[in-house]
């Protein structure tokens, strides 16, 4: 397995605040690795560092084996995109794309050989004449990447790059990205706050809180198998109880709520009897209407309060006396619930191995 970006225990200072906090991770060469986290997590700090333009207060990071230690970022074998595309409006789409390859005096007839062959892979072969604000928003996305690409840098970096996007064109951006990576072959590194952007485009993915990984997995672990509550909770939709634990076997707790509810769940961490913990089950595992055929579920009457119709992504809010918050149940496309209406008593169920159960911290 080749390495292209290895990052061992980089912390990241600014006098008394703690930014990145002892980070260590690998990407393989070819690779599409996120790192997902709210807001001031650190994730911008990260890319920083590995971008050259802050240094870590300790640690080291290497590109290929080759320690970064005092190479400035211009020197390093890296190209940064930020959110903000910063192309030359004064410029056309070649002439954007080829700057780069002029600062290093390369020729001419060089410079035009890879622009044309990088306007090829980025699927924009006719728009070398074009002005930046001939394109459209998407167009720009990809001129950005092949002006960085055309430059061939070990690792490309990517600091939300699709968050000035509409959402429609963010969903349509997400897969060429994807594609545009998987064809080009170049190691991705894409920092995020968008879930849907990270579980989608990634081969692994990082989510990052307070300066800290969480965890490192693949996006379908991510969902299914969250190693922390933080995970769960950041990680797509999520109904939480919380309570504690009465029974444990070592594998299945039996919980009380903090409404009255006992429940069973599974838990991959020991759990002390007494001791508080925090459940979370997916909207798409509860059941609607179970009927009988199921014995290794958890049930519960509960009244509707919403229908959230969004076509395939229609939901249910429902409430009841045993739920400390609205919870949220997708409407499965596979059967038929013109029947239920707002004010309707219903039953629900998941399976025991469906729910998510940790101790408190």
């Amino acid at each position: 397995m080749e390495i292209d970006l290895s990052v061992e225990h980089v912390s990241k200072r600014f006098e008394s605040f703690t930014a990145v906090d002892n980070i260590s991770f690998e990407v393989e060469r070819g690779k599409f690795f996120s790192i997902l986290g709210p807001s001031g997590c650190g994730k911008t700090t990260l890319l920083r560092m590995i971008a050259g333009f802050e240094e870590p207060s300790q640690g080291a990071i290497f590109i290929r084996s080759q320690n970064m230690a005092d190479i400035s970022p211009n020197r390093r074998p890296v190209n940064l995109i930020f959110q903000h595309l910063a192309l030359f409006p004064m410029m056309n789409v070649a002439e954007n794309i080829a700057f780069g390859l002029a600062r290093r005096n390369e020729s001419k007839a060089e410079i035009n050989k890879k622009v044309a062959n990088i306007l090829e892979r980025v699927n924009l072969p006719d728009f070398g004449l074009k002005k930046i604000n001939q394109l459209s928003g998407g167009q720009k996305q990809r001129v950005a990447i092949a002006r960085s690409l055309v430059l061939d840098p070990t690792v490309l970096l990517l600091d939300e790059p699709l968050g000035a996007l509409d959402l429609k064109l963010r969903e349509q951006m997400k897969i060429e990205l994807k594609k545009l990576q998987v064809e080009v072959g170049t190691t991705f590194v894409y920092i995020t706050h968008d879930q849907s952007e990270a579980l989608v485009m990634s081969d692994h993915v990082a989510v990052m809180n307070e300066g800290r990984f969480e965890q490192i997995d693949s996006p379908q672990n991510l969902y299914s198998k969250p190693a922390t509550p933080f995970v769960a909770k950041f990680v797509g939709n999520n109904n939480r109880w919380t309570g504690k634990a009465i029974e444990y076997d070592g594998e299945t707790a039996q919980l009380q709520t903090n409404t009255g509810e006992k429940l069973l769940a599974q838990s991959k961490k020991p759990l002390e009897q007494g001791a508080q913990i925090e459940l979370f089950v997916r909207p798409e595992s509860i059941i609607i209407e179970p009927g009988e055929q199921l014995n290794t579920l958890n049930r519960l009457q509960v009244i509707v309060s919403s229908i959230l119709f969004d076509g395939a992504n229609s939901q249910l809010l429902v409430k009841g006396p045993s739920i400390e918050k609205e919870l949220l149940i997708s409407l499965p496309q596979n059967r038929q619930f013109e029947y239920i209406s707002v004010g309707d008593t219903i039953e629900i169920g998941w399976d025991i191995r469906a729910g998510n159960c940790f101790p408190v911290q």
